[in-house]
């Protein structure tokens, strides 16, 4: 049975706002918020603690999504329901699904010692790309994707909404981008940064299968720190008159010719 809540000063209402809202917030209580039936399914499906679901009222649930909230109240978490208003007041975009939830982060892991493929994200700051590059990593079961100095918080809104789900699954390391590479090389990898520079070197000449790549800012590429410190600058071969893509997509490819031997 869900509470009611019909004050927009309850607790629980302002803590998902700031879930929802603040980075800083996220870090201190070690939970963030998601919304919508399909991000609630892949949370209980990869068995995350969630803490609580809020209801929109009056929304008509299927027998999916009501599954899915008593699934989340056997499981522990706190229902609550409150007036459409109120719960657009907290939700984060324009058009709300009816089901918002916060669940617990996942503790800080440290590397694996042995590792066969991983991508190190140097000062990636869109949410959108973050997301398609872990969703991608997810689809190919990349070993790791860790985020070093300056990339956005993976456990905001957007970039959670762009894992469709990967986010619960896809193993995600936070280190200092030097210290990630010497790690990353002394498990045998070598590490490659994705460049446009004057030597870089197709990707395709390289074998990539047991490696680690580099994926730089949106704005301005990898960090001269990576560059100084990477095995070889790579890029991507293409015949056509576009000078770059965008850091997701790119990523998107280089995950695949890392691990299209495994895929297939």
């Amino acid at each position: 049975m869900a509470t009611i809540i019909e004050s927009k000063h309850n607790a629980a209402l302002r803590h998902l706002a700031r879930l929802l809202r603040e980075k800083k917030y996220r870090q201190n209580t070690g939970e963030f918020a998601c919304e919508g039936e399909k991000l609630l399914y892949e949370a209980l499906a990869s068995d995350m603690e969630i803490k609580t679901v809020l209801l929109r009222a009056n929304t008509a649930f299927d027998s999916l999504s009501r599954g899915l909230i008593a699934q989340a109240e056997t499981q522990g978490a706190r229902l609550l329901e409150t007036s459409e208003s109120l719960f657009q007041a907290v939700s984060d975009v324009e058009t709300p699904q009816g089901i918002l939830f916060s669940c617990m982060q996942k503790q800080p892991q440290p590397l694996p010692e042995t590792l066969s493929s991983a991508m190190l994200l140097d000062g990636l700051q869109d949410p959108g790309n973050l997301g398609t590059i872990l969703r991608t990593a997810d689809a190919f079961a990349l070993d790791a994707v860790i985020l070093c100095e300056g990339c956005t918080d993976p456990m905001a809104p957007k970039a959670v909404r762009a894992t469709m789900g990967a986010v619960f699954r896809q193993p995600l390391y936070r280190m200092p981008l030097e210290k990630a590479i010497m790690a990353l090389q002394a498990r045998g990898l070598p590490v490659y940064a994705a460049a446009l520079a004057a030597d870089s070197i197709p990707a395709t000449m390289l074998d990539l299968h047991h490696a680690a790549v580099i994926v730089g800012n949106e704005g301005h590429g990898v960090s001269k720190q990576a560059l100084a410190l990477c095995d070889q600058k790579i890029i991507l071969p293409m015949a056509g008159r576009a000078e770059s893509l965008n850091a997701g997509m790119a990523a998107a490819i280089l995950i695949w010719e890392m691990t299209r031997r495994a895929a297939v």
